[in-house]
């Protein structure tokens, strides 16, 4: 038997170029790290590949940042635990032999428990399995004829890349999907944590989102632009008469904030005659649920042209899914971003007035230079 590690489950396609996040399956990869290959399997509409995800997410971050899991695995570990009995170990096993891929349809998992009453394996569904595993930190095992037959060779540390070809179209991104009639330019960065991060810009815009407005087409430059400039972040029109409006914002995941009042601040900066620019502070809810897409909070200034710190403040409900922060412009000019901060306000949330919904955009002037 051959000991892989879960190096991956990810949602597929993930988080939209609009900010929503949606998942039609998850891509898994398990790694033979002696080996240097891996076997992906894809696993669609599998809600314990979504717990597998969350267990990996939650494995990934620093343990003063864990929150937990609340996922069945989880629970039914710490029962085990209670009942004195643990995970050893889980097996994969094929049930036809001739299968060209890894797949929940035509594999198994024997799951290795013991306790008081000594060892015996229990027979579960793919996606269950390996979940467990991650939850009990358990070791995966599978036959060495079929690593030898369906792992494939990975020289670099990329565990991800290399087999996302394996994703069904339909489950893949599409270029410029976002809100109807808005093309976005997504910027490189990786999947948003629970907590802001580069708010200095020392990685460029790693993390950071250009929103672009509708009418750029893909023959000519695009009407907006941004960049790093020392330590801020700059938005900008590209062309004389931009189309529509641009943002650069931070998407983050809402679980830390939900029921909190938050203040988004930063310092900005517009040149002169710039046309609507400010800050921007976005709620995404939970829409397919609801029916509403989410809140959007903006603070705008005019004629301003030295750094200058405005702060917008709201409420997060507890339906929040994501929290979306930075800098909007609309029209010609540019402005300036730095020195952001996104923090909780323990009074706020004491004044019975924090439960409000504004839905207006904030007054200007509600900066301190």
């Amino acid at each position: 038997m051959t000991t892989v590690r879960i190096a991956h489950a990810e949602p597929r396609p993930g988080r939209l170029a609009n900010g929503e996040f949606q998942t039609r399956g998850h891509l898994v990869v398990l790694a033979d790290d002696a080996g240097h290959r891996a076997v992906p399997i894809w696993m669609r509409g599998d809600p314990d590949a979504e717990d597998l995800s969350h267990l990996l997410e939650l494995a990934g971050l620093p343990a003063d940042q864990v929150i937990a899991a609340d996922v069945p695995q989880e629970l039914t570990i710490r029962l085990l635990g209670a009942a004195r009995a643990r995970v050893t170990g889980v097996d994969i096993d094929m049930t036809e032999a001739g299968a060209a891929e890894l797949s929940p349809e035509v594999t198994v998992a024997r799951i290795g428990l013991a306790g008081p009453a000594g060892t015996r394996q229990v027979t579960a569904g793919l996606g269950l399995g390996l979940a467990l595993a991650a939850a009990a930190g358990a070791p995966v095992r599978m036959a060495d004829a079929v690593m030898d037959r369906l792992a494939v060779p990975v020289p670099g540390d990329d565990l991800l890349t290399p087999f996302l070809d394996r994703v069904p179209p339909v489950a893949r991104a599409q270029p410029g999907h976002g809100l109807p009639g808005w093309p976005m330019a997504i910027l490189p960065g990786r999947r948003p944590r629970y907590e802001p991060r580069n708010l200095d810009f020392a990685a460029g815009l790693d993390r950071w989102d250009l929103d672009a407005g509708p009418g750029s087409a893909a023959d000519r430059e695009p009407d907006y632009a941004a960049a790093v400039e020392a330590d801020s972040a700059v938005l900008s029109s590209s062309v004389p008469r931009p189309a529509g409006s641009a943002a650069l914002l931070q998407a983050i995941f809402a679980d830390d904030y939900r029921g909190a009042t938050v203040t988004f601040s930063a310092e900005i900066r517009a040149d002169p005659l710039t046309g609507q620019a400010g800050l921007r502070l976005e709620i995404i809810r939970q829409w397919w649920r609801l029916g509403r897409a989410g809140e959007d909070h903006g603070l705008t200034i005019s004629g301003r042209s030295a750094w200058t710190r405005y702060e917008i403040t709201a409420r997060i409900p507890a339906d929040a899914d994501q929290i979306r922060f930075g800098i909007a412009l609309t029209g010609t000019g540019r402005i300036a971003l730095r020195n952001p901060n996104l923090r909780a306000d323990p009074q706020a949330d004491a004044d019975p007035q924090a439960d409000a919904d504004p839905q207006a955009d904030a007054e200007p002037g509600a900066g301190t230079p």
